[in-house]
């Protein structure tokens, strides 16, 4: 009987440090690559997307039509080089993070300023696919606003 319910524990146990530490490497994930926005660094941004990664916006437009852009991870990194170090600045909180396996979903409601003045707030959405042990961002998608932020 003690055997049993030592083997439950340790196997409780060993899952969420798993978890625990699998949740932290997508979270390191995400902040580098808002560290190497703010520091407008191009190569650590890439860094941190699958080579096929999307990134995706929804807006709504003038005409008050929801419409989603597209972008590269490269296309965005090469906007990124071109921008002051420090003008973007993307505040951020996780709200939720789910694993499966090689698979992380994580939710994160944002402000965004730039050179010190606020744009646009909204949620980011990321989808993280473990690559040769490495966690990289497959699906970026966001929303923006200028009112009802969350944080």
């Amino acid at each position: 009987m003690n055997k049993i319910l030592l083997s439950i524990v340790l196997v409780s146990f060993s899952t969420n440090v798993y978890s625990q530490s699998a949740e932290d490497s997508v979270k390191k994930v995400i902040n580098n690559m808002f560290k190497a926005m703010k520091s407008s660094n191009s190569e650590k941004l890439l860094d941190c997307f699958a080579d096929s990664a999307l990134l995706q916006t929804i807006i709504t437009n003038k005409e008050g039509k929801t419409e989603i852009k597209s972008q590269s991870a490269q296309a965005f990194a090469k906007m990124l080089a071109s921008i002051e170090e420090d003008a973007a600045d993307e505040r951020f909180f996780f709200n939720g993070i789910k694993i499966d396996e090689n698979l992380a979903v994580v939710w994160a409601p944002y402000r965004f300023y730039y050179k010190k003045n606020f744009v646009h707030c909204g949620v980011n959405s990321f989808q993280l696919v473990r690559i040769n042990g490495h966690w990289k961002i497959q699906y970026l998608i966001d929303t923006r606003r200028r009112e009802n932020c969350m944080n």
